[in-house]
């Protein structure tokens, strides 16, 4: 399992947007946070499934493993019961966790998108409050410089590309 105080990348985005459109009072707002909250539900059951499934798997897997190694005539003797147990186990969680983690892809899939929903109200809730923002120039990143015809010189050193802070200020 996984432990509680470690927070993926993703959880803390989304925990984020969330707090950012609190601040917005359309019903909008209340239906997507709504459907978020109830999207990381699901997704935290199928997780906790997924793994109660893998398991299952590693748990057939080992006591068939263990019944071929350490018991003579496994496969012919008396635990022809036990053996067919196992595989039905094992079988059945694996299309099971093939299954959830079908599932928790289109649960990830849907939180994306909600996501993205919610970047959109923050947007729309900051240009309300705080108009329109204005375009910034892309000033700085790489400096226009005329390479040479002669094909042996087709590189340009790292200095001659970037501008450094200081000649952002003169342009």
């Amino acid at each position: 399992m996984r432990d509680s105080n470690v927070v993926s990348e993703h959880e803390r985005d989304t925990a984020f947007l969330r707090q950012c459109i609190l601040y917005d009072d359309s019903i909008e707002r209340g239906k997507v946070e709504e459907r978020i909250a109830q999207v990381q539900r699901d997704e935290r059951c199928v997780r906790r499934a997924a793994w109660l499934m893998a398991h299952l798997t590693a748990l057939s897997a080992a006591g068939f493993a263990y019944g071929a190694v350490l018991q003579d005539n496994f496969l012919y003797g008396k635990s022809w019961f036990v053996i067919k147990l196992l595989c039905e186990l094992g079988l059945a969680s694996l299309i099971s966790l093939v299954a959830f983690m079908g599932l928790l892809m289109a649960y990830r899939k849907e939180l994306n998108r909600l996501r993205e929903q919610c970047r959109r109200l923050a947007t729309t809730l900051l240009e309300s409050r705080l108009g329109k923002p204005r375009p910034m120039p892309l000033t700085g990143v790489v400096r226009k410089k005329e390479l040479s015809v002669n094909h042996n010189k087709a590189a340009v050193s790292a200095s001659e590309m970037v501008t450094l802070p200081g000649e952002l200020m003169s342009h």
